[in-house]
């Protein structure tokens, strides 16, 4: 026999609901600290791993303009990107005389300019994510266990938002 509410309105029929068992989660870990709203951070905020020298004020100084300057970079690398994928689609129409050679290269140009353009847009929510985390105080501490990244990783990566295990485990999957 066929539900009559099922068959008008396409919705499936709802199943009767199990009653929830209590899993018991990992509490946060209490080495992050909770955002303390906006403002520079301190060298002394800032977590490091064990064996590593605390960071510096020129450090901190040192990492901060080159963070500003990478998202200057970036957002000039997205415009030049977009107006070269413009220019592309304009010249993309019913070009006359183009064979099927002319028009996989403008094809292929034109998915290399926007691959460019999204690979900077990411880049560039990285950066502004990892000055966000420095103005919040969560800068250096692991997004998934909370354990500082380490001044070592960070100064060669900045905008790293996972310390060296759990990157390693993320790539694993």
């Amino acid at each position: 026999m066929i539900d009559r509410t099922t068959a008008t309105t396409g919705a499936r029929p709802v199943a009767a609901k199990k009653k929830a068992t209590a899993v018991s989660t990992p509490a946060a870990p209490s080495a992050v600290p909770k955002a303390r709203g906006t403002g520079p951070v301190s060298p002394e905020d800032l977590p490091v791993r064990p064996g590593e020298d605390p960071w510096t004020q020129q450090e901190l100084d040192e990492l901060r303009a080159g963070l500003m300057e990478d998202v200057g970079r970036l957002r000039e690398e997205i415009v030049v990107a977009e107006e070269s994928i413009s220019g592309l689609l304009r010249d993309s129409g019913d070009g006359a005389g183009d064979d099927d050679a002319d028009t996989g290269t403008k094809n292929i140009s034109r998915e290399h300019e926007m691959a460019l353009a999204n690979n900077a847009r990411e880049m560039l929510a990285q950066t502004e994510h990892a000055l966000d985390r420095l103005d919040t105080g969560t800068y250096g501490y692991c997004e998934s266990c909370g354990s500082p990244i380490g001044k070592a990783r960070l100064l060669a990566f900045p905008r790293a938002t996972l310390c060296v295990e759990c990157k390693q485990r993320q790539e694993r999957r």
